[in-house]
């Protein structure tokens, strides 16, 4: 079977390579002459775990290539996946641009039958807005070419999703006919064989899975947060208040750990595109629309406690960053509550010393030389007044507090992701604050 991806980004470059491990011939696409440069020549634009090994595996084998061309990958091709950016709008809907070039493009070229697939997070009514530019510009040629349309989200975790996708709990496929759905069971079908279900629908439903899926667990993510800050207030621990209601089958302990807000590509512009949607349509989300506002206050609570702790005073204190992406295992800094922690600390005049495994690079294109970036995390605390910990890497988890004690000017612990124990920091003299801990 051969398919194409347009679009070699995070979601493009993980389902070709993964389709490409089952057997499948694959040619990504994509319009950055630079990234296909690096892909051809085994450098990976991205930081996934066990993806670059998987890619360089199959181009050897030559069951995975890369081109600028779109024509390149529908010859032959029986499924074209649409896999581009579709960041947020100023008003918070879903930008279609590059998702229309790609369908005008498709309308420009296909002789033969071909199912075109939305993989990309898009609002309901996209698939036929690109079936209805697709078919414009067939019309224009004066032919006639059959297609079919599909809606297939991606449902991968930064960091987890070479295995997503190899091992999915579930795959959704939104179709409105039996031959798209024949040949979308033949792709899949390697994927579904530990007895995790497709889940066939119509297209409008498949589209708004997506949104819905994640507007659930940023709904988690904000209530046990809230949760959290109104153990601050109380003084109760949010781990026991967690525990409680995590054993309650009906609640689960999944996405129920405080911290300091969702961030990365996917909750911030999918909470905020479900809304948009909504409104267009005359109807008003007030859950989510409070889940959102939730969030935009949950990534200011490390600053003010920083704020609070030194008397609203922050000049030339320093304060060292463990951690930089939004999550561990990424090197994603978009919509990270430690980019918003690192611009308000600047803005009060304080200096930042910061270190994270992966996202350093990411994080100087955005911040350049208005902070101090160290090799090691130690390096960060040399005489730091405070460390802010913002990303639990795991190499975070068991540090030399002894160390850390002699490097640091102050002895102050902003846990902003709980991962340490407050009774056993106070026994070693530092003071600890974090997310809703006594």
């Amino acid at each position: 079977m051969r398919i194409a991806v347009v679009g070699s980004g995070y979601v493009g470059l993980v389902t070709g390579a993964c389709f490409a491990e089952s057997g499948v011939n694959v040619t990504c696409v994509d319009l950055d002459f630079d990234k296909i440069y690096q892909l051809k020549n085994g450098a990976i634009p991205i930081y996934e775990p066990g993806l670059e090994s998987m890619v360089r595996s199959n181009v050897e084998k030559k069951r995975l290539s890369f081109s600028t061309e779109i024509k390149d990958g529908i010859e032959g091709s029986e499924v074209i996946f649409i896999a581009v950016g579709t960041p947020p709008d100023e008003d918070g809907s879903a930008d279609l641009k590059h998702v229309i070039t790609v369908a005008k493009e498709i309308g420009r070229i296909i002789t033969e039958h071909i199912v075109v697939v939305t993989k990309s997070t898009v609002p309901v009514g996209t698939s036929e807005k690109i079936r209805n530019t697709i078919k414009a510009e067939i019309d224009k040629r004066k032919v006639t070419v059959p297609f079919d349309m599909a809606s297939n989200p991606e449902f991968l975790k930064e960091g987890a999703a070479v295995d997503d996708f190899l091992k999915p709990e579930r795959i959704v496929i939104g179709i409105d006919n039996e031959r798209t759905r024949e040949i979308m069971n033949r792709l899949y079908m390697p994927f579904v064989l530990n007895n995790h279900p497709i889940l066939f629908m119509d297209i409008a439903s498949a589209e708004i899975t997506k949104y819905a899926a994640n507007a659930m667990l940023a709904t988690r993510i904000s209530f046990i947060n809230e949760i959290a800050n109104l153990c601050d207030i109380l003084g109760a621990d949010i781990n026991n208040v967690r525990k409680g209601i995590g054993s309650d089958s009906r609640i689960g302990s999944k996405f129920i750990y405080p911290g300091t807000g969702y961030g990365g590509s996917c909750f911030p512009k999918d909470v905020k595109a479900i809304i948009r949607t909504a409104k267009d349509n005359g109807y008003e989300l007030n859950v989510i629309e409070a889940v959102e506002k939730a969030n935009e206050y949950q990534k200011n609570v490390i600053f003010n406690k920083i704020t609070r702790f030194f008397d609203y005073d922050l000049k030339n204190k320093v304060i060292g960053i463990w951690g930089l992406s939004f999550k561990p295992k990424t090197d994603d800094i978009r919509e990270a509550s430690s980019i918003i922690l690192i611009e308000k600390l600047l803005n009060a005049g304080a200096k930042i010393k910061a270190y994270d495994p992966a996202a350093i690079n990411e994080t100087k294109k955005l911040l350049g030389n208005r902070i101090e970036y160290t090799s090691d995390p130690y390096e960060a605390l040399e005489n730091a007044d405070a460390l802010a910990l913002m990303t639990e890497w795991a190499e975070f988890h068991l540090p030399e507090f002894n160390r850390m004690s002699e490097l640091m000017k102050r002895k102050v612990i902003f846990d902003g992701r709980n991962i340490y124990d407050p009774a056993q920091l106070r026994k070693l003299g530092f003071t600890y604050f974090g997310i809703g801990r006594r």
